[in-house]
């Protein structure tokens, strides 16, 4: 891994996602944090630059397609070519203190506004940024998934959160399985339960223990795994 190496983080403002952006930081990777709100974007970045990082912030929301394009030409023109890509950026909203908790009540809205953000934002994103990896010969996609959308271990309750995060798992396995078994890794993460604004105070583990997986499968070494679903450094099943 090089120190060079420039990354883009969404949803990086707050809770995994900031946790995730300081981490690589710390390791010398140039990071982007990408967030929906250009102002909480900008604030974060100075929050970790003041650690004595270098971190920018991007305005971005995944749910949207030009905000993407946008984004994406704005990092193409101020900083080069990405070579880690994060998708972090997701919402829960059909539970507790959501719109539904159950299939038999969500609405098409609900279902709608969730795969928005966590499918077709990080398919928009892979799509765009992973060919130019394939070309360069290097690149690391990690998509922040949950065990939420594990089928293994598939249960009751937020059922448009679930699917959206099973939906995630394939768009992971397909787009590893088109690459290849080249230098661009494509692997999915389990953060476990964490003490965020969507996981609460009363979750089980710490923002700096759900980034840590993500950050070691965005720093892999060249004959690291692609195409696999992670929880603590360990595979796990789909």
């Amino acid at each position: 891994m090089h120190k060079s190496h420039l990354a883009l983080v969404t949803g990086a403002n707050r809770g995994i996602g900031f946790e995730v952006a300081r981490q690589l930081a710390d390791l010398g990777v140039r990071v982007l944090i990408g967030a929906r709100d250009g102002d909480n974007g900008r604030k974060a970045a100075a929050a970790l630059s003041k650690a004595g990082t270098t971190i920018e912030s991007v305005q971005i929301d995944v749910a949207d397609a030009l905000s993407v394009s946008t984004a994406l030409a704005d990092i193409a023109q101020k900083h080069g070519a990405l070579d880690i890509l994060v998708n972090n950026a997701g919402i829960l909203i059909d539970g507790p203190g959501g719109f539904s908790s159950s299939v038999f009540e969500m609405t098409d809205e609900t279902m709608t506004a969730t795969f928005a953000t966590n499918v077709l934002g990080p398919a928009r994103l892979i799509r765009a940024v992973v060919p130019s990896m394939t070309s360069r010969g290097f690149g690391r996609v990690v998509n922040v998934s949950s065990q939420a959308g594990q089928l293994a271990e598939m249960g009751a309750g937020y059922p448009a959160y679930r699917m959206s995060k099973a939906a995630l798992n394939a768009l992971t396995r397909t787009a590893a399985a088109e690459v290849g078994q080249g230098n661009v890794k494509i692997n999915a993460v389990c953060p476990g339960w964490c003490r965020t604004d969507m996981g609460g105070a009363e979750a089980a583990r710490s923002a700096e223990k759900g980034a840590e997986t993500i950050v070691w499968l965005a720093t892999q070494p060249d004959d690291g795994p692609t195409g696999f679903f992670f929880k603590d450094k360990s595979q796990i099943a789909w």
